[in-house]
């Protein structure tokens, strides 16, 4: 397959809708499969009332672009976009957009779990979380790492 791959990483907004008409316009794909990250209003435990995200521009969408052609080898996919903001965003705000295309869903859907997995555990991305509590950087969770590891081959 001729992948196209797509990744972002801005401060703006995503619009879902589009960034789905700009993945569902080929008529070879027979799966589009999409993940939007959210600010939530807890983590372990504790309330949140916004989230900043820090990178480090340049080896960040690298990054990014690494999982993604990852991914383009394991699956038979035909387009891959990523779109992740940083800045400091609200509650419910969007932070992160992942969509794929592929003839089956089986693959679209894997890929979808394999790059969240891999983005959070690879993106060069600091996380700041506020509450009532004042402010913290999040710690990496064994989870995320644990997560991953089940991709490995």
């Amino acid at each position: 397959m001729n992948n196209q791959i797509m990744v972002r990483v801005h401060t703006e907004d995503f619009n879902v809708a589009d960034e789905y008409a700009l993945l569902a316009c080929d008529n070879q794909d027979g799966a589009v499969v999409n993940f939007v990250g959210k600010v939530r209003d807890f983590n372990d435990g504790s309330a949140v009332t916004d989230l900043t995200l820090e990178h480090y521009p340049g080896m960040t969408e690298s990054v990014l672009m690494q999982i993604s052609e990852q991914a383009c080898e394991r699956w038979p996919l035909n387009k891959v976009t990523i779109i992740h903001r940083f800045g400091t965003m609200s509650l419910g705000e969007q932070i992160v957009f992942i969509g794929v295309t592929s003839a089956h869903r089986k693959a679209a859907f894997a890929t979808c779990e394999f790059l969240i997995d891999f983005l959070k555990t690879k993106a060069p991305f600091w996380k700041l979380e506020a509450g009532d509590d004042g402010a913290k950087w999040v710690e990496a969770r064994d989870s995320d790492q644990q997560a991953a590891k089940t991709w490995q081959k």
